[in-house]
């Protein structure tokens, strides 16, 4: 039974799996270097003042949380393209115009930052200002959403479409 309360899917190209698949793998193969250095570092005499040992601890803390991230993020991504949708939501490229302005206008993903390595389009996150205003949105609809800055900014929706990476 559905709550509604499910994020919505990240959908990744193939690419951009393949590429986080490899670097988890080697973040994975890396674990037994770090160690060394740590139990090296741990050597060298008293830890309060072993800079080195705290820095390989700390890079150990980055390497383990970043494996769990990504072990999380390929284990509930789909691969593919996006499903078309009748109204914005992740995985979709999206142009916009600002104010009343049709000539000013952006075109972007909406997505996750791990597929920003796959494209050149600007990629907001639909936890972003932006992308928390147009997510549901369709096209034709204006939106209004308060800039990091503090400014109220309006925008429309001009289209959408299934990002295919």
């Amino acid at each position: 039974m559905s709550t509604g309360n499910e994020a919505p899917a990240t959908w990744l190209s193939q690419d951009a799996h393949d590429r986080l698949q490899a670097e988890l793998d080697e973040h994975i193969a890396n674990r037994p270097a770090i160690a060394a250095e740590i139990n090296a570092r741990r050597e060298e005499g008293d830890l309060k003042e072993n800079g080195g040992y705290h820095a390989a601890r700390e890079e150990q803390g980055k390497a383990e949380g970043r494996i769990r991230y990504l072990q999380e993020l390929l284990r509930t991504a789909k691969v593919g393209t996006a499903p078309t949708a009748d109204a914005v939501s992740p995985g979709m490229v999206v142009t916009i115009y600002f104010d009343d302005d049709t000539n000013d206008t952006e075109t972007f993903l909406l997505g996750s930052r791990e597929i920003a390595a796959t494209t050149d389009l600007t990629v907001y996150s639909p936890e972003s200002a932006l992308g928390k205003a147009i997510l549901g949105g369709r096209a034709g609809q204006t939106c209004t959403y308060t800039a990091p800055s503090g400014a109220d900014i309006k925008v429309t929706v001009v289209s959408f479409e299934p990002f295919s990476g």
